[in-house]
């Protein structure tokens, strides 16, 4: 049977890359959008309402690829926001970091728990986030706070999550895509939305034998947390 992929924050940017990606692999790709009817997507791929941030949407677009897919193999939490204005760490705006934990924290947490039990009931479940460099340890700086404690806590999340699903079928990883030419990205960024999905349409369709588990990767290979 063909697999199946849900991507938030699939009808743009990375998140769109990824599901044309994914379809070109083969895959039945459901791209989440906040609000479809103003959201478009490559032809035969289907659009899908989902506010990572109402648990309401997020269990009616699992409940919806369910029904109409009768599965879910690949789950892809693109979604993301970032607010260029954000104060420094030292004169923090808490709501707009509140917000911006919303999405890229608790909105990949809420809909990659509530994709779980079809996940765990696929052959081969696959879980791909998408994670920064900002969000690094490893060379840390400052400005946009809310922004890099979300993704050094997605990271997190991720290797809590790995830990725990352990040798099984379900994998789950992170990719930093780089700096991208999107809505998000500016075009002043360098690399395109297909550069940037390219190691997350790979960590999703490579060989069950070698699929990672709680890694963080950049252009397919290893990088430091």
């Amino acid at each position: 049977m063909t697999r199946v992929a849900l991507i938030s924050g699939g009808n743009r940017g990375i998140g769109r890359a990824v599901g044309e990606g994914l379809a070109e692999a083969g895959l039945t790709v459901v791209a989440g959008a906040r609000d479809p009817d103003s959201a478009s997507v490559a032809d035969g791929i289907e659009l899908q309402q989902l506010d990572v941030t109402d648990q309401a949407s997020v269990d009616a677009a699992v409940a919806a690829v369910r029904d109409r897919h009768g599965r879910l193999d690949v789950l892809v939490n693109s979604a993301g926001i970032l607010s260029w204005d954000e104060p420094p760490a030292t004169d923090a705006d808490f709501d707009v970091m509140h917000s911006i934990l919303e999405v890229n924290l608790f909105g990949a947490w809420r809909l990659t728990k509530a994709a779980l039990p079809l996940l765990r009931a696929a052959p081969e479940g696959r879980i791909v986030s998408l994670t920064s460099g900002m969000g690094s340890l490893n060379d840390m700086g400052g400005g946009s706070p809310g922004y890099r404690v979300s993704k050094t806590a997605l990271n997190a999340m991720t290797r809590i999550f790995a830990a725990e699903l352990g040798d099984g079928d379900v994998r789950i990883n992170v990719v930093c895509p780089g700096w991208v030419a999107t809505d998000m990205g500016t075009t002043a960024a360098p690399r395109t939305p297909q550069e940037g999905a390219d190691s997350v349409v790979w960590l999703a369709t490579m060989a069950a034998d070698e699929v990672p588990q709680g890694g963080i990767f950049r252009d397919r290979a290893p990088i430091p947390w």
